[in-house]
């Protein structure tokens, strides 16, 4: 199961108190993955679908603790992609979809538009902090979905209509939140990637199992890669250390070869002579092996020197 799922299933078993607040969570849900059908004789019903299982139940549940309905669902087995399950969920005019739509204020009616669809968010739902709370929750619910922190940090929601999708956006960040919209060719998603974004977001909306999961993961990729960088890191070095040592040993034996070592001063020929005995010493540790040991710096010194002695040797050589 997907870690989006699993955070859908999660929410899906928040049912709140209040009923302003469970209606804002409908509202929500019927905005983002829901439907209007007109019936004849301007008679509405309301179709919603929803792969979720959890989801489908707890919508069920919405309309029952809401408006006594107790709504149709039917379930369809896709042959393409995916194969999962289909859930429809309807409200027909029987039931009194027409009234739900009207009480939840996704439906108007005026002298000069006459019957028509609000398509942004109700203000009276922008009053209370728990009703914002259950409206992000039933988006994310409707059309939203999480990435596996494993691979990277993103959740959005999905949504047909501009208007709604600014409200949303703006509904989020009146919690100190940074959402942003973007076009994705006829549609709009609303999205947040940050981590600790991403973090306040699943809190705010009470998905506490699926943030501790995020969380964990997160601190175990922020491990890994400290652990990568500093592997890296060690690997560039010991690289830079090989390929100093192999220019050393190089200048060291042209001068063994030419005028031998015994031409040098004694405390060049004591560090020559280690480094040809231990290629793969570090400067530091060539350093510790003489009497009395002297510092890194100390021996960097002295092999620049050898290096000096040996490229005016080659010069000379060229010259001849």
């Amino acid at each position: 199961m997907s870690f989006s799922a699993q955070t859908k299933n999660e929410l899906s078993r928040i049912l709140p108190d209040d009923i302003c607040c469970q209606k804002a969570e409908l509202m929500a849900i019927i905005k983002t993955s829901g439907s209007i059908a007109i019936k004849g004789h301007n008679r509405l019903a309301i179709r919603i679908s929803t792969e979720n299982a959890q989801a489908a139940r707890k919508i069920f549940t919405l309309f029952k603790r809401c408006y006594n309905i107790h709504t149709e669902i039917v379930v369809r087995k896709r042959k393409k992609l995916k194969k999962n399950n289909s859930y429809l969920i309807y409200v027909t005019p029987a039931m009194g979809a027409d009234t739900v739509l009207r009480d939840l204020n996704i439906l108007h009616e005026s002298k000069q538009e006459g019957l028509h669809i609000h398509y942004g968010i109700d203000k009276k739902v922008f009053g209370r902090n728990c009703c914002k709370r259950a409206y992000i929750r039933g988006s994310f619910l409707g059309a939203g979905s999480i990435s596996d922190p494993g691979r990277n940090y993103h959740i959005e929601f999905f949504t047909q209509d501009e208007a709604l999708s600014y409200d949303l956006s703006k509904m989020i960040n009146t919690f100190g939140i940074r959402s942003k919209v973007m076009e994705r060719k006829d549609s709009f998603v609303v999205y947040v990637k940050d981590a600790e974004q991403i973090i306040l977001l699943l809190n705010l909306m009470g998905a506490h199992n699926a943030l501790l999961k995020f969380e964990n993961i997160r601190v175990y990729r922020g491990v890994r890669n400290r652990i990568n960088r500093l592997v890296n890191c060690e690997t560039a070095n010991m690289e830079k250390t090989i390929e100093a040592s192999l220019r050393q040993i190089e200048k060291i034996n042209y001068i063994k070869q030419h005028i031998g070592l015994n031409k040098l001063s004694r405390s060049l020929r004591e560090i020559a002579e280690l480094r040809l005995n231990y290629p793969d010493a570090s400067l530091k540790e060539l350093g510790e092996k003489l009497v009395p040991p002297i510092s890194k710096s100390g021996v960097n010194h002295r092999i620049r020197k050898i290096e000096k002695i040996a490229e005016d040797l080659e010069r000379e050589h060229k010259q001849k």
